[in-house]
Formats: C-alpha cells, sequence, structure tokens
C-alpha cells in the first residue's frame, strides 16, 4: 500500500508529535540531497550543509505535508517538496545575513556563514543552495503528471525571484530609514516572507490528488495570511525578545531603522493583528474539517509562538 501524507506518524492528534516526526524526515531528506563535505569543492559543500542542517523550526516543509493531507499526497514526495523550500528559504537567510544586507552575525544560536567561512564563500552557498533547491524538484517524480510537476518547479521559481522573494528583500532594503503605512508593508511582506510559505502549502498539495479550483484557493488564502502572520510574529519578537530565545539578534530592526509592523502600528496592535490572521487563515480552511488540523495547528504554532 502507497504511503500518505497521514502516516508520517501515528494517528494521534498530538501537534508536538507530528511536528518533531515531520522535521525529522525532512533533516533526513535534506542531510540526502546536500552534496557530502567530502566531495569537492568541500570547502563548499561543507558551508552548504553548515548552512542548512541541525537548526530551524522547519515550518515551510510541515505546512508541505499539512498541506499534502487535504490531497492524499505521498510522503515520500511531500517530503522532497518541502526540502527543495526549506533549501531556497536557508539560502534567502545566508545572503540576508551578509554585511551588504542585514549584517548579523548570529543565526539560528551559532555564527552566520559569512562570520564562519567568509563572505565569497557565503554567497557562493546561497547560489548553490538556490540551484540545488531545483534540482531536487526537477530530479525526482513528486506529481503524477509531467505537467503538474513544471507547474510546481514555477511556483518555486516565482516565490523565490523578483516577484517574490528578492523582490520583497529588495523593497525591504530601500525601505530603511522610511516609514511605511500598513498597506505598504503588507505589500513587501506578502513578498519577503509570504511568497515561499505560499509556495511550500502549494507544493505539498500538487504532491497528491487535484482538489477543486474552490479548495485549492481555500488553500491559497490560508497560506497567503499565516505567511503574513509569520511575519507580524516574527516582528513582535524581535521587539520584545531577547537574542538567546531568538537564536538572532535580536532588536535588530529598530536598530537599524527597518519599518516593522511594531513601529507602524505599536506593539499592542501588531499582537492584535497576527491574532486577526489567525482567524482569518482559520475561516478558509472551515470546508475541510479534520483533514486540516495540521494546517490549523500550524496556524496556531506560528501566531503563538515565542520565538
Amino acid at each position: 500500500m502507497t504511503a500518505r501524507a497521514s502516516d508520517i506518524v501515528t494517528e494521534s492528534t498530538d501537534f508536538k508529535a507530528w511536528a518533531a516526526a515531520g522535521q525529522s524526515r525532512v533533516e533526513a531528506a535534506l542531510e540526502r540531497v546536500l552534496p557530502s563535505a567530502q566531495i569537492a569543492p568541500e570547502r563548499l559543500h561543507h558551508a552548504m550543509r553548515y548552512a542548512v542542517l541541525g537548526g530551524g523550526k522547519r515550518v515551510r516543509p510541515l505546512l508541505a505535508f499539512a498541506a499534502g493531507e487535504l490531497s492524499n499526497a505521498d510522503p515520500r514526495r511531500v517530503v522532497l517538496a518541502g526540502a527543495a523550500v526549506e533549501i531556497i528559504h536557508a539560502y534567502s537567510l545566508v545572503h540576508d545575513d551578509l554585511p551588504c544586507m542585514d549584517d548579523d552575525v548570529l543565526r539560528r544560536g551559532q555564527p552566520t556563514c559569512h562570520v564562519q567561512y567568509d563572505e565569497a564563500t557565503a554567497m557562493l552557498v546561497g547560489d548553490a543552495l538556490q540551484s540545488l533547491a531545483f534540482h531536487v524538484l526537477a530530479e525526482h517524480k513528486l506529481a503524477d503528471d509531467a505537467a503538474t510537476q513544471l507547474e510546481m518547479v514555477n511556483i518555486l521559481a516565482i516565490a523565490s525571484g523578483s516577484r517574490g522573494m528578492a523582490g520583497g528583500q529588495a523593497i525591504d532594503l530601500v525601505a530603511v530609514g522610511k516609514e511605511l503605512t500598513v498597506p505598504e508593508l503588507e505589500f513587501m511582506h506578502i513578498h519577503k516572507t509570504g511568497a515561499i510559505i505560499r509556495a511550500a502549502a502549494l507544493l505539498g498539495l500538487k504532491c497528491g490528488t487535484p482538489l477543486t479550483p474552490d479548495d485549492h484557493k481555500h488553500v491559497d488564502t490560508f497560506a497567503k495570511t499565516v505567511g503574513l502572520a509569520f511575519q507580524v510574529v516574527d516582528d513582535v519578537l524581535d521587539a520584545e525578545a531577547d537574542t538567546a530565545t531568538l537564536g538572532k539578534t535580536a532588536g535588530k530592526d529598530a536598530d537599524q531603522g527597518k519599518p516593522t509592523y511594531v513601529s507602524a502600528i505599536g506593539l499592542a496592535r501588531a499582537k492584535a493583528f497576527a491574532e486577526e490572521l489567525r482567524v482569518e487563515a482559520m475561516k478558509s480552511l472551515a470546508g475541510f474539517g479534520e483533514r486540516a488540523l495540521r494546517l490549523r495547528q500550524l496556524a496556531d504554532f506560528i501566531v503563538l509562538r515565542k520565538s
């Protein structure tokens, strides 16, 4: 019998157990698809593994797993789609931390890639990880037909590029020292943070049986909403959590004069906005019943997390 996304753990509804099982599965997949540090060029491959493995909440692959449950997707497909998204996310963090961008020295509780190695190596790590993500999507059979798999490649390409994450980062860099309105912040973060989160859910969904257009639209709405909520909560945590809790430099946004939801509407309103987004995300899942349990739990996790 073919394994399904819901089979990655027992029938228990416990979110922590489900998430831990998914994280473990993704970590193993990342270990497999990343080049060995013993293969030339060894330093670059070692740095790639340093940037990707052994850290992070793996929220994006978990979203892929949760969305895959709606389409009865095979987890052996979903884990690779989720790994591809996580590799893109890791590359973006390596480049974000560079002196020419956010100039940060700490990521996931350890020195950033350019600090541990050097700036040139970190640039190459990001470049190599980006191409690796698309290699993973192209090399393995992740959908029942070639057209759907090609669509998956396109989804991740758009989400990663100038109309997605890279474009959002460009807007973010230009906005330093400026005051943005809430709609301007939303536009920036729907691209910078939300695009990859949305891609994770859609890729997990497309590993399985196609949904109706309406159901697909509801999942897309959910992903866009929780993607924005993720950034709002990030802004809140940057303002009130400490460096040890975050695993990265706390207060960096304020120090650099970056516009955030906290600077735009205040801490209390930003917290309330995150909760409003959580409620909106839940409403988009109303028609799925218990099949959307993991998506609901992930929305709770994203909004209620403390780090």
